[in-house]
């Protein structure tokens, strides 16, 4: 008896192996699947300008990353005690315009040496709607609870997102011939406008992320938002907001992910590397005792073979860690 929808997810013309680099970039989904892939270390990164829900922004974030442009104190505003960028999350901002400026730069310095070497850009997209500065112009993407009255919202246009970001996902490909680019919808309800606004606003998403797959073959679609709605289906996947994935259902997302885009022949690597991520979320009551200063020695050991095998992975915080452990006597 067939009790419920499977989605079928189409196979893939690459994998990702542990030598690519990984750039996601988009709503809170793209961190979600980033931190997965973090934690089966993936050299991976996340958001360089913070959370991003609507496709202009993503593609404005792209931009910036592309050209050698610095943010000066003109691009920051002042409110509520502290200095913001419309381009950034909240996270950058601060009293001292400094240090945002410190920080936002850092980020990009970090995110362009990624890029240089990313195999997979994956781009998460969450809303539709966006928020334009009346007087300046332009999308924002973050409003940093500046009064509605100095925005114009409105809801995106297919035609409008295809012809934003097919011109710099081309650029892109020109500058980096071997990376492929992975498109998704997110699977959070943005509900705050009913729910015909939200369908609306999806089923925009979806039609302009198809068009692009549709008019490149480097450009690829992963349907996190129907595994979430059509094959889980169920509101008991949801936080008690009603709104956010459960960390259940994005685990669900993420073997759905690992099972059509990770590399089948790194299976057993990759097992063996969530079981030392594991082991490294775990606190010993004992940490001087004989037995785990014995374990640490063993994961310390399993390491440095890996790191000697593969070279290409991420381990130095592992090792650290694990270092700081013997430290202890």
């Amino acid at each position: 008896m067939q009790l419920k929808t499977s989605i079928e997810i189409a196979d893939y013309s690459f994998e990702i192996d542990y030598k690519h680099h990984v750039l996601s970039l988009g709503s809170c989904f793209a961190h979600h699947i980033a931190s997965k892939m973090s934690d089966c270390f993936y050299n991976v990164a996340s958001n360089p300008f913070g959370t991003l829900y609507n496709p202009i922004s993503v593609r404005n974030s792209l931009g910036l990353l592309l050209n050698n442009y610095t943010f000066q104190k003109e691009d920051l505003f002042f409110h509520k005690e502290q200095w913001h960028s419309f381009q950034h999350h909240s996270s950058f901002s601060n009293a001292d315009s400094t240090k945002v400026l410190d920080a936002i730069q850092k980020a990009l310095e970090q995110a362009r040496e990624v890029l240089k070497k990313t195999k997979v850009l994956m781009l998460t997209f969450g809303t539709a709607w966006v928020y334009e500065l009346k007087q300046q112009g332009g999308v924002v993407s973050n409003c940093h609870q500046l009064p509605a009255s100095r925005f114009k919202r409105r809801r995106l246009e297919v035609d409008e997102i295809v012809e934003n970001l097919s011109p710099v996902l081309n650029y892109l490909k020109k500058q980096l011939p071997s990376v492929q680019i992975l498109l998704t919808v997110s699977p959070v309800r943005y509900l705050k406008d009913g729910f015909s606004e939200h369908q609306l606003s999806k089923s925009t998403l979806l039609l302009a992320v198809h068009r692009l797959v549709q008019n490149a073959a480097f450009v690829h679609y992963f349907p996190s938002y129907e595994i979430l709605i059509d094959d889980l289906r169920d509101y008991r996947f949801y936080k008690e907001d009603m709104i956010h994935p459960s960390a259940l259902a994005i685990s669900y997302v993420w073997e759905c992910f690992e099972k059509a885009l990770l590399s089948v022949k790194e299976q057993s690597l990759r097992k063996k590397l969530i079981k030392i991520r594991k082991s490294m979320s775990h606190r010993s009551i004992q940490p001087s005792s004989k037995a785990h200063q014995q374990f640490v020695e063993k994961q310390l050991k399993t390491l440095h073979v890996l790191a000697q095998k593969h070279p290409y992975l991420p381990l130095g915080n592992a090792m650290s860690y694990y270092k700081h452990q013997l430290l202890i006597n």
